[in-house]
């Protein structure tokens, strides 16, 4: 882990509270380039209703635009939460060089938890990962967010079956 690492995490988690600020599950990414963040992104699928629109994808898709080329292979990138298979295809694809994230995500991710992509001899790149950095931070923010929605989908079934009184009955 190098000694920034922890910083552009807090970028990504900032980015992550932005996407629970708007109702998206809360994830974020950057992209950091000799010590520039040249992209950023968070989850955005109900916004756009793509699910394309993952905080990673958004994050590459920008430094790539900002940096003219497709080849970031002098970029690092900084998630809150493990990559899915789709995100972590896409980092392999761009040539990164290292992939920072906090939370590991046994339902679907693809670095550590139910694949090992970004290791995979079979594939023509492969990069270095570092786990756990900020992970209870990330982790915290994920269990809040859904916390709450469990909590405002318990109170709309709630008032479902037992309708306030009307007024003036």
């Amino acid at each position: 882990m190098n000694t920034c690492d922890p910083d552009y995490m807090r970028n990504a988690l900032s980015a992550a509270a932005a996407a629970g600020d708007r109702g998206e599950v809360p994830v974020g990414a950057v992209v950091v380039s000799q010590g520039v963040v040249v992209g950023t992104g968070y989850n955005r699928r109900e916004e756009t209703q793509s699910p394309l629109s993952h905080a990673e994808l958004l994050a590459i898709e920008e430094a790539s635009r900002r940096l003219g080329s497709w080849r970031l292979n002098e970029c690092d990138i900084y998630v809150t939460l493990e990559p899915c298979i789709m995100c972590a295809g896409a980092i392999v694809q761009a040539r990164m060089r290292r992939l920072i994230f906090g939370c590991v995500d046994p339902k679907a991710g693809a670095v550590e938890s139910l694949y090992r992509l970004c290791e995979d001899q079979r594939l023509n790149h492969r990069l270095l990962v570092v786990g756990g950095v900020l992970a209870e931070e990330s982790a915290s923010l994920l269990a809040d967010f859904f916390a709450t929605l469990r909590r405002q989908k318990r109170d709309i079934r709630k008032a479902e079956r037992w309708p306030s009184p009307v007024e003036g009955a």
